[in-house]
């Protein structure tokens, strides 16, 4: 798919590559894994998502490894991306 009128790059032109939430570290693992944290219990006003979501944060950021594991899994979606030619591979994972 791409998109008239619309590019990516400095100067020259590179086509607009259509949108892949099966490469995208946050789409597959960060809103997912952080928002079944966040509303484990109901949450009763804006301020307390906010506190909760400052502190899920934190405990994500300090899993030993998970930013090492979410890079290796990125790149293996991003290699499966490319075997299948853009086409979808959830299927693969």
């Amino acid at each position: 798919m791409t998109y008239p009128r619309r590019w990516i790059g400095p100067t020259v032109p590179i086509v607009w590559p259509p949108s892949s939430p099966d490469v995208n570290p946050c789409d597959f693992f960060l809103w997912g894994h952080l928002k079944l944290l966040v509303y484990m219990t109901p949450v009763g006003t804006p301020e307390d998502l906010k506190a909760r979501i400052v502190v899920v944060a934190a405990d994500i950021k300090s899993i030993p490894g998970i930013f090492e594991r979410v890079r290796e899994s990125f790149s293996r979606r991003c290699r499966l991306c490319n075997d299948v030619r853009d086409r979808h591979f959830q299927q693969l994972l």
